[in-house]
């Protein structure tokens, strides 16, 4: 990013100047230049580097992180998202690739702030990127950082504040802009292999990096190619048993023959003894004391299971300028990626259709259940499900000078489209008739109607063939796309002079829209698979329109005045909502050494693409609490054991306002030296007119005590109330008299609304030293500490507010969290020790919190001549993994760490020609 200055008093442009370029979102100012250099600083272009925490006479008004590439592989990380995950405001966990049975599975978001991924706006090269095509937790939109191309990062940039009169909607918890190289000599080649200490993972990475400047041309690319083998729950001690941390706990059904009134277990044919050889000859019969009878499962039920996905990934950039003449040139950023990634959270599974039928065979109300073994389907990887991800960005524009006062401009389009075809194992229609036969017609039961078969339960204890899974199954595969696109014209400049220096201005309009679609595979509605229901298409467009400014105003020499202002307004389905947003800033340097810095800004977020077009969006909440059932059987709700999964169906809301925030932060940058730096900030975001899915838990304790009559303190509560009808509109159940299932959920209604209000707040803290040792060599120190001291929540006035940071039952944040890393180097060789601590969250159980948790990374490193290095670098050094027994398997807090212990690679790089850029 550029910008030209006169003197260091009239020099930062900070947010402005990033505002009007749109290439960083964070300038910074220069070092002062000797008295008769002030036309060559003029013209000086200023480009952001620096350590992860910048020093005070280049920091600005708002808190800055800049990663640099090489910390990525020095650092012992295993990615981009990986790196920038480690960051202590990034305090919110996130469900992703490696998380298991998600709405995403195969992308990487995250979280600053504990205020969800879609409040955080990522950018590329100080542009915005195409949503994940599929909405993160089925309702959001975020940004995958996984098809980013490592080879070509520059730096990485995270502004840890409001933004949103910067860029518009989604800054409210910060920005992430990830800057890619601009200049590289010669050709580069790193070469990386790399496994697990415990089994599973292996990978390889190939990078090729290249560029060239020749005359007024200059290019530069780069390809990364990427392969990963899945790591799976049986490859890992700590989950590869089910019962092994709780004797007493028993796995789901592999095979079950059961009556669904009672839900006691009918004994099969010959027991569990034919079935014997499946999952590696571990299927045996289990029994539930709460019921008779036994059912077949295997104490490695989960095994076959990813906890890390496959993937082959290729991605590649390009960046080409040409100056046309002295004071104008053209650009051009093209990057894509290529994805194709596999997990398995779920085997293939089949269940008597409706839950329940008569079995004319043996006369008596029967259900079956039939999850498929790798042994069946032919392999471990055989019902698989597949990502196949394609993301295309390209940028084209012109900038250059306008007249001879140092005012800059620049025009620029952007286009970015992400597409993802999802595939799926389904069962066909035929699958009824392999396991029971042909229908018989109908049996009445109690008063209930349920379809009949003369089905041998000989046949649900026969193991299934490879070819009957082929013949019974196949693929259905969901196409997903999104995108987004704009135009920008922006100008930079300085007005006119104060004493204390020049009054710098930056302004800038734009126009863009974007869209997503979500298409189901055809076949489902043409009733080509078993149990699945009617799928819509979901699709959506809407139109952006943007004006904004900035100032810079020196005020004295050791007071700037930063101000911003902004105008968006939104188009679609026939409704237009606008939002203005602002931002000030105050940086006092009393001395050099030292900035006091303060801000106010104000914040939105246009409302989510899903949730305002989704048509009918499906899904289930596991393991829900039915307090009206708790209510009726005297059960506390605290221990009430009455909990199970419930379907729920979401529609969209085009009537849905933009969300609103406002951000506070102040503090301190002291540098009293080249080689020492220390920061503190305090922060605080709030944010009103959330908009939020309601509440299920709130729902279900609502209906109950409609249903009851009463509150739980005893309050009457008028069935016949809006809140009531509302709720029992909402929650759909089996009757009070049904034979099967009486009373239980069958479905919940949930919508968007505006309702939510948000508040989060805390303290940031880093410092950084430098320094030599003489005949051991140089070091760096940096470690960054935060310390949320608020989160809380509240979906309507007068609800119960939720503290996501200390009450168990709802907290989602680490508390506090500290990287540290410390490096050295001396002559050929270097090491870097990099460390995470995370404070401790609830356990699985809820009951208590765990112990906090640290993981270290480490790499050592020798370059072999002018033009080879080899690294070797490990992630979790010490293979540690978060044990958590509290709540039987997978025996780790799985939405918050990983289970996958040490991991290390080899690296080798070349530099053929003119070395790194």
């Amino acid at each position: 990013m550029k910008a030209h200055v006169r003197r260091r008093t009239a020099s930062p442009l900070f947010l402005a100047v990033a505002f009007a370029l749109h290439s960083s979102a964070f300038a910074q100012t220069p070092a002062s230049t000797a008295d008769g250099d002030e036309e060559a600083a003029k013209l000086e272009a200023i480009t952001v580097t620096g350590s992860r925490i910048p020093r005070a006479d280049i920091e600005t008004a708002a808190p800055v992180t800049v990663i640099k590439a090489e910390e990525i592989d020095t650092g012992g990380f295993r990615s981009v998202f990986d790196i920038v995950s480690s960051i202590s405001q990034n305090v919110g966990l996130v469900q992703g690739e490696d998380f298991g049975s998600t709405f995403t599975p195969a992308a990487n978001v995250i979280n600053l702030r504990g205020l969800g991924p879609n409040h955080t706006l990522v950018l590329v090269n100080g542009h915005r990127v195409a949503d994940y095509p599929v909405a993160y937790n089925g309702s959001v939109g975020a940004v995958d950082l996984a098809n980013i191309p490592s080879v070509m990062i520059d730096r990485i940039e995270i502004l840890s504040g409001s933004a949103s009169a910067v860029y518009g909607s989604d800054a409210i918890a910060g920005v992430v802009n990830i800057v890619l190289k601009k200049k590289h000599e010669g050709v580069d080649l790193s070469v990386k292999v790399g496994t697990t200490q415990q089994g599973g993972g292996a990978n390889q990475r190939v990078q090729l990096i290249g560029g060239t400047t020749r005359g007024d041309f200059s290019g530069v690319f780069g390809l990364e190619l990427t392969q990963r083998d899945p790591i799976r729950y049986g490859d890992r001690r700590l989950t590869n048993s089910f019962s092994q941390y709780a004797p007493n706990r028993r796995p789901g059904a592999i095979v079950a023959l059961r009556d669904p009134a009672s839900g006691d277990y009918y004994d099969l044919p010959g027991g569990c003894d034919a079935l014997s050889h499946l999952l590696g000859g571990t299927l045996r019969a289990y029994r539930n004391p709460a019921y008779d009878g036994t059912y077949c499962s295997s104490d490695g039920y989960y095994n076959n299971r990813t906890i890390q996905t496959a993937k082959k990934l290729a991605t590649g950039y390009a960046n080409l300028t040409y100056a046309l003449n002295d004071t104008t040139e053209l650009f051009g950023d093209f990057m894509f990626g290529f994805s194709d990634i596999e997990n398995n959270v779920r085997s293939t599974t089949w269940s008597a259709p409706g839950g329940a039928f008569w079995n004319d065979a043996t006369g008596r109300l029967e259900n079956w259940t039939r999850v498929l073994t790798p042994e069946e389907t032919g392999g471990k990887d055989a019902d698989n499900s597949t990502y196949l991800q394609r993301s295309t960005t390209a940028t084209v524009g012109v900038r250059g000078d306008l007249g001879t006062h140092g005012w800059r401009y620049e025009v620029v389009a952007n286009r970015s489209d992400y597409e993802s075809d999802q595939g799926r194992i389904r069962f066909l229609t035929g699958v009824d008739a392999f396991f029971l036969g042909q229908r018989t017609g109908t049996h009445d039961y109690q008063g209930t109607l349920f379809p009949s078969y003369s089905a041998d339960p000989a046949r649900l204890a026969t193991a299934l063939t490879p070819e009957d899974f082929r013949r019974l199954t196949a693929k259905s595969v969901k196409h997903d796309k999104a995108w987004t696109q704009d135009v920008s014209a922006s100008v930079n400049g300085d007005l006119f002079e104060l004493p204390a220096g020049t009054v710098g201005f930056a302004g800038v309009v734009e126009a863009g829209s974007q869209g997503f679609s979500n298409t189901p595979d055809p076949r489902i509605n043409e009733g080509a698979y078993w149990n699945t229901a009617q799928a819509n298409v979901e699709n959506g467009e809407r139109d952006r329109y943007a004006a904004g400014f900035e100032l810079n105003v020196p005020i004295l020499s050791s007071l700037t005045a930063t101000g911003a202002g902004r105008y968006d307004r939104y188009s679609y389905a026939g409704e237009s909502l606008g939002k203005s947003t602002y931002n000030l800033g105050l940086e006092y340097r009393p001395v050099d050494s030292l900035l006091l810095r303060g801000t106010l800004a104000t914040s939105f977020r246009a409302p989510d693409m899903t949730y305002l077009f989704a048509k009918n969006t499906r899904g289930y909440y596991p393991g829900v609490t039915d307090y009206y059932q708790c209510r009726l059987t005297g059960q506390p709700y605290s221990s009430c054991d009455e909990f199970y999964n419930m379907d729920f169906t979401r529609g969209g809301n085009t009537q849905l306002k933009p969300e609103r925030g406002r951000s506070f932060t102040y503090g301190f940058v002291w540098s009293p030296s080249a080689d020492f730096d220390v920061q503190a900030d305090y922060y605080r975001i709030r944010i009103t007119d959330q908009v939020t899915s309601l509440d299920e838990q709130q729902i279900l304790r609502t209906e109950a005590d409609c249903r009851i009559g009463q509150t739980l303190s005893g309050s009457p509560v008028d069935a016949n109330s809006s809140i009531c009808r509302d709720a029992f509109a909402r929650v759909v159940r089996n009757a009070a008299n049904a034979p099967v299932n009486p009373n239980d959920v069958t479905l919940i209604r949930v919508n968007p609304v505006n309702a939510a209000t948000e508040v989060t707040s805390g303290i940031d803290l880093s410092a950084s030293y430098r320094f030599a040792l003489e005949g051991i060599g140089r070091f760096s120190v940096r470690g960054a500490y935060t310390h949320v001291l608020e989160h809380k929540y509240q979906q309507f006035p007068g609800d119960p507010v939720y503290d996501y940071l200390n009450d168990t039952a709802y907290q989602s944040d680490w508390g506090k969290k500290i990287n540290a890393s410390v490096s050295w180097q001396n002559g050929d060789w270097s090491a870097t020790l990099d460390g995470t601590r995370y404070a401790g969250i609830p356990d699985n159980s809820g009951d208590r919190r765990r112990r906090p948790y640290t993981l270290v990374n480490g790499s050592v490193g020798y370059r072999l001549n002018e033009r080879a290095d080899v690294l070797v670098s490990v992630n979790n050094l010490r293979n540690s993994s978060p044990v958590d027994k509290s709540a039987g398997w997978p025996n780790y807090s799985s939405a918050w760490y990983d289970a996958f212990g040490r991991q290390y690679w080899v690296q080798f790089n070349y530099r053929f020609g003119a070395g790194r850029g």
